[in-house]
């Protein structure tokens, strides 16, 4: 029996209330545990992610040095012009602006409190060689 059940990604906080809305709709999620202090979701795909209040919480400021990456979740998805609307529309942000042409195969982001994610295309299987 495994010593260690699951694993959970934290974000601390100012609000995890609020927080946690935003990604139990990116992820087409449900909560899984509330108080005062953190509330737990789990994602259609199973992602599960918690937020944690710390009302001394400062937002990453990636890719600025000062107050650099404190951690980076990656969601992999289908389209993505469809997941960076998504994204916008449930108060996110885009944190790189698309002006070189061509197909992007990932776009940085970030959550309303400032915590940034990638939108990671699903590669296209490779053909067999041979």
């Amino acid at each position: 029996m495994a010593l260690v059940e699951a694993g959970v990604v934290v974000l601390d906080c100012a609000e995890p209330e609020q927080l946690a809305e935003f990604y139990k709709a990116l992820l087409d999620g449900e909560e899984t545990y509330v108080n005062a202090n953190r509330v737990e979701i789990t994602g259609a795909g199973g992602t599960r992610l918690a937020f944690r209040r710390d009302v001394n919480a400062t937002p990453p400021s990636w890719p600025r040095p000062e107050n650099s990456l404190q951690a980076h979740l990656d969601f992999v998805v289908t389209d993505l012009d469809e997941a960076e609307r998504r994204v916008v529309s449930l108060g996110g942000r885009p944190l790189e602006a698309k002006s070189a042409p061509g197909p992007y195969e990932e776009r940085a982001c970030s959550d309303p409190a400032g915590h940034s994610f990638t939108l990671r295309k699903v590669p296209a299987p490779a053909p067999k060689q041979g």
